[in-house]
């Protein structure tokens, strides 16, 4: 047991999905073998009074209940382009709250599902997923932080290592 909450990101579950395990060669045999692999890691990563902020893309299809209940944490979900049904039906399932939009965390943090524009003259970051293994993005730099499955192990990552890594980045960038 943790003593203090602290807050996670992930997107891209594609929960219950065996066409998003073969089209990403996720390293599962079938769909159910990712599915429980991912719930282990969230829950070995996550506990009960951490939060979770998923940014697009969770899977499922008419599941979402099942899954969500057992999975540790409050859970927000920023909707992606897979995520198709009424946000009323998200928070009946187990979200916390659901965005349809990007949101600002912490005045700094831009959480999206696909990549927005952030400059470096800007005062933003970007935390995003949507591009799951894409090469063309890298997978953090000092203004953004790319959260598809693929790229942080199909484990939510904590956002304190997310913002010591983009620190760190943004002070060799100098």
């Amino acid at each position: 047991m943790h003593g203090t909450n602290r807050t996670f990101f992930i997107a891209d579950t594609h929960f219950g999905e065996d066409n998003i395990r073969r089209y990403e060669d996720r390293p599962f045999d079938t769909a159910g073998e990712m599915d429980e692999a991912l719930i282990a890691n969230w829950n070995n990563t996550v506990g009960e009074h951490d939060e979770v902020y998923v940014l697009g893309d969770f899977g499922a299809d008419g599941r979402e209940e099942e899954v969500l209940s057992r999975l540790n944490g409050t859970k927000y979900l920023l909707k992606g382009n897979h995520d198709v049904r009424s946000n009323d039906y998200y928070r009946s399932a187990g979200f916390a709250e659901v965005y349809d939009m990007p949101v600002l965390y912490k005045g700094f943090w831009i959480l999206s599902h696909d990549a927005v524009y952030v400059n470096r003259n800007m005062p933003y970051a970007n935390l995003f997923g949507h591009v799951h293994n894409n090469p063309i993005i890298k997978d953090y730099s000092s203004q953004h932080y790319c959260v598809s499955v693929e790229r942080i192990n199909y484990t939510p990552i904590e956002f304190a290592d997310i913002a010591k890594r983009v620190k760190e980045m943004s002070e060799t960038d100098k």
